[in-house]
């Protein structure tokens, strides 16, 4: 899970490099514009990006990868991907901070589009603790049932967590409906969408993930 408790402190000097989408279909590519984003100087987990896959492993660590989203995909209202788990997490309490561990998570972060064009330079901390701010956050892992919106412990009011996949092995695809999973979690249409980041967190339990995420696109 984004660890809130651990970014907001921070100065940081964006939230989201430059994403290349792939000109057909809206393939996100990860090979370019995607920038880590680690809680501990120290502890971070180990990303191999190439291409249209990214490939984590997480050995009782956290962090994040991310990346904007150019403007011409802001209307983007559905997403899909392909996810994979070698080696899972335990089932953990998603609602649960400090004790929320899961195997990936992918986030879709949204902004009203005014909003978002004066905030293109904005920190984590800035961007986050905006009221306008909303996240969307799909998980594979967890102990709740499939397609459940959760509180997020760390976001508040901003963030809702989608229970995509209990905690385990296994590969499958996921195509998902921005538009109307936001209409759900937070009660109205959603705003620009721009920004993505993918996580993976094994540290309260101290325990190992390996995963991988393919062929996401949106539109």
């Amino acid at each position: 899970m984004l660890k809130m408790s651990r970014i907001l402190p921070s100065t940081l000097v964006a939230l989201f490099a430059a994403l290349p989408l792939a000109a057909e279909a809206q393939q996100v590519r990860f090979d370019t514009g995607w920038k880590e984003q680690r809680f501990s100087m120290f502890s971070s987990n180990d990303y191999s990006l190439q291409g249209n896959t990214l490939a984590v492993r997480s050995d009782g660590t956290v962090s994040l990868m991310w990346a904007r989203l150019p403007d011409s995909r802001w209307s983007s209202t559905s997403a899909s991907w392909n996810w994979s788990v070698a080696q899972s997490v335990p089932a953990t309490d998603l609602t649960k901070k400090g004790g929320d561990d899961r195997n990936l998570a992918i986030y879709f972060v949204f902004l009203p589009e005014s909003v978002a064009r004066t905030a293109r330079n904005d920190g984590v901390r800035a961007l986050l603790d905006n009221p306008d701010a909303r996240v969307l956050v799909y998980v594979w892992g967890g102990n709740h049932p499939q397609g459940r919106i959760l509180p997020s412990p760390y976001l508040g009011p901003r963030g809702r967590t989608v229970a995509q996949r209990p905690a385990g092995t296994g590969q499958t695809s996921e195509t998902v409906n921005l538009a109307r999973d936001y209409q759900t979690a937070f009660g109205a249409a959603p705003e620009a969408l721009v920004g993505l980041a993918v996580s993976a967190d094994s540290d309260d339990t101290d325990s190992r993930v390996s995963a991988q995420i393919s062929d996401l696109r949106v539109e």
